[in-house]
């Protein structure tokens, strides 16, 4: 292997990690029912993003998965209430617990719904040192009341990736979805059905292959240079400057480092953490 520091003078080498095939062996694999939360977008009485949610669950509950439902009835437009509302923590919590997830979202002119969207933006994409969403799978689905259509898996797709979630590469969308369920809200024997079992067989096979390494896989040497830079930086701030030896016996008071010496790359690096949400 040739030298970094060499080859690529822009590189920081010291950040620099070769991925290897033993650090995708998990040392530690976790023996749990795998978790998945699952979001749909509607609040109607007879929901259809509703009906396939349910559908979904059964189904990853038959593969031995635990599953959560949450309903969205109640939760608060975002930046509308606080982040202590019961609706939020209860997202919240069920957004740390998971290791899968599934969106399914009606498509409302051409797009997804406003209840699905603020489900996912009140699910913060930092929280402190954690991210609660970044290396767990996603599957996305929608229903149509029309033809078939793909705006909005399409659009949670972009908003899987920001959130740093690993979607499949399967997906489901159901057109004219009040013809594919029974009054009892079952779905019909389909190819959109077929299509469902199979959306919900790949994701839970990927979760199974990466719930044990998603801290790993979604490991960034940028991340860890801009880390690393914090902390030279935290440092400097906190480390004592020496007193000098004076005639009486008795130092100077201590004083900190100023902090004009903490330079342009801390406030990039403070920025670019309080910015997380938009920085993606």
């Amino acid at each position: 292997m040739s030298d970094p520091t060499t080859t690529f003078p822009a590189l920081a080498a010291e950040h620099f990690d070769v991925p290897t095939p033993d650090r995708l062996t998990p040392r530690d694999p976790a023996t749990h029912r795998p978790r998945f939360l699952l979001l749909y977008g509607s609040l109607r009485a007879r929901s259809y993003s509703r009906l396939l949610t349910q559908e979904a669950a059964r189904l990853l509950e038959a593969m031995g998965g635990e599953v959560r439902l949450y309903d969205p009835s109640g939760l608060p437009l975002p930046d509308d209430a606080a982040d202590t509302h019961p609706k939020v923590r209860e997202l919240r919590d069920l957004a740390a617990w998971s290791e899968g997830m599934v969106w399914c979202s009606p498509e409302r002119h051409g797009a997804m719904t406003g209840v699905m969207k603020a489900q996912i933006d009140w699910i913060p994409l930092s929280s402190g040192a954690i991210r609660p969403t970044q290396g767990k799978t996603l599957a996305v689905m929608q229903v149509s009341g029309g033809s078939q259509s793909f705006n909005a898996v399409n659009q949670m797709r972009v908003l899987g990736r920001w959130m740093r979630m690993l979607t499949i590469p399967n997906q489901s969308s159901v057109a004219k979805a009040y013809d594919e369920f029974t009054e009892a809200g079952r779905m019909k024997p389909s190819s959109y059905y077929d299509r469902v079992v199979d959306v919900m067989e790949e994701l839970f096979k990927f979760t199974l292959l990466t719930r044990d390494l998603g801290p790993y896989l979604v490991d960034r040497y940028s991340e860890r240079k801009e880390a690393a830079a914090k902390a030279a930086v935290d440092n400097s701030v906190h480390r004592p400057v020496s007193a000098p030896a004076v005639d009486n016996g008795v130092p100077p008071p201590v004083v900190s480092a100023p902090l004009s010496s903490v330079g342009s790359a801390a406030a990039c690096g403070t920025a670019g953490r309080a910015g997380a949400r938009c920085c993606g």
